[in-house]
């Protein structure tokens, strides 16, 4: 199809994100400030955003990506639903050797905060529904997108025609922007299977989290604040077992199940008691070739996917979005083409390392602590000892688990673009 095929747009916008989840629908609310149009195409999946239980998902925001919300102005609106992490707890096992994080060893903020999928949703559908700069197109399917010397023109399946200098690719894992770019996927599926679910328990979790490595894989405690209905102690699972085994414990009724949970939980939040619904998501690792292409930038799960180990996924795409927000702000400041080759070059640069980094690390975590051969067990017990007690490695680990460490981005550090 050439440009001579498709009718005259439209809608004429700087930027076109395809994907409407959080990570692409943060991008349009962080350059709201910025002289730059963006517009939204979106399926526009029918949620209901205002059921407590309509995914069961919830985040571990690090503090780099809170001051993020707080440099685009949505933490003022999520604050009260957000939960702090002041400490994390990490063990093998029931390994009497631990490491304990605490936020007091590198300042007075939080280590990073966690916030339920619903509430950041219904934050950002609210932003962009008042928007002046965000344009979203929602039920909308991109049908052709054709390049040109000065942008890139897309018609989409109801006939409407959009023309953008840039295209961010930001539709999650199987993203059919990316596919349609060429860009090869590598990929390869872990025997795991992420249960997650949301319980309420008898203590209070002080706003502690825990990661509990066991044979099948990571079993993590983190802290929620109450809900709506004044509902306290609540903290959200993650809880990887094996893919052969998730489907059976997901079918047991309610209290064989609560059984099986108690058996990883423990008792020292006293008795739990399951709310809502339970889900489950298959764990992969994913990895795009190259994260740019000609007037294409890969953001999210489309650029990455990782394990849920150190609860990194969304962080990475927001760390996506803050590198590539800046990048735009100055390439447009400088009057120069914000899709052309200077400005995609400069965002992959920033991004590959990081990328590269955590995917190993996930990966090597995960191999690591998801068996129970003796010598193996006995090597990483004394491991996590030997770093607890070593407060300049451990304090290195923690700025880096909270994103504070390296080049940072201006909205990673609560700085406006």
């Amino acid at each position: 199809m050439t440009l001579s095929d498709l009718n005259t747009p439209d809608i004429d916008v700087d930027l076109l994100i395809i994907g409407g989840g959080l990570v692409g629908s943060v991008l349009a609310v962080a350059l709201e400030n910025t002289p730059i149009k963006t517009c939204i195409i979106d399926k526009g999946e029918d949620i209901d955003l205002s059921d407590a239980d309509f995914d069961g998902r919830a985040f571990a925001i690090s503090a780099s990506n809170k001051n993020l919300l707080a440099a685009i102005g949505l933490w003022p609106v999520l604050e009260k639903d957000a939960s702090p992490i002041l400490e994390i707890r990490v063990s093998d096992g029931p390994s009497l050797l631990a490491l304990h994080f605490d936020h007091k060893d590198v300042g007075d903020q939080p280590m990073g905060i966690m916030l339920e999928n619903r509430h950041l949703r219904c934050a950002l559908r609210d932003r962009l529904s008042s928007s002046q700069r965000a344009r979203v197109l929602a039920p909308a399917s991109v049908e052709a997108l054709v390049n040109a010397p000065g942008g890139v023109q897309i018609s989409l399946v109801d006939g409407r025609v959009v023309r953008a200098q840039l295209v961010v690719g930001a539709d999650g894992r199987g993203s059919q922007t990316r596919a349609q770019a060429g860009i090869k996927l590598t990929r390869w599926p872990y025997p795991q299977t992420g249960i997650v679910c949301t319980v309420r328990h008898q203590r209070m979790h002080m706003n502690i989290a825990h990661e509990r490595f066991l044979p099948s894989g990571p079993f993590a405690i983190l802290p929620l604040t109450g809900d709506a209905l004044g509902v306290q102690n609540r903290s959200s699972i993650v809880w990887t077992e094996r893919a052969d085994l998730a489907h059976v414990i997901l079918d047991l009724d309610e209290d064989a199940f609560r059984s099986e949970l108690m058996r990883r939980f423990g008792d020292f939040l006293g008795n739990i008691e399951i709310i809502g619904s339970r889900y489950a998501y298959p764990l992969s690792l994913q990895f795009a070739e190259r994260f740019v292409d000609n007037r294409l930038a890969l953001v999210g799960d489309a650029a990455h996917g990782m394990h849920p180990i150190a609860g990194q996924g969304l962080n990475m795409g927001l760390k996506d979005v803050a590198t590539l927000a800046q990048v735009l702000a100055e390439t447009y400041r400088l009057g120069l083409d914000i899709g052309g080759s200077q400005a995609l070059s400069q965002y992959a640069k920033w991004r590959r390392f990081d990328h590269a980094a955590m995917l190993l690390a996930t990966d090597m975590l995960n191999r690591l602590f998801s068996n129970d051969i003796a010598p193996v067990r006995i090597a990483r017990d004394v491991g996590l000892a030997a770093v607890n007690a070593f407060p300049p490695i451990k304090n290195l680990f923690m700025r880096h688990a909270m994103g504070v460490s390296g080049d940072v981005p201006k909205l990673l550090r609560g700085q406006p673009l």
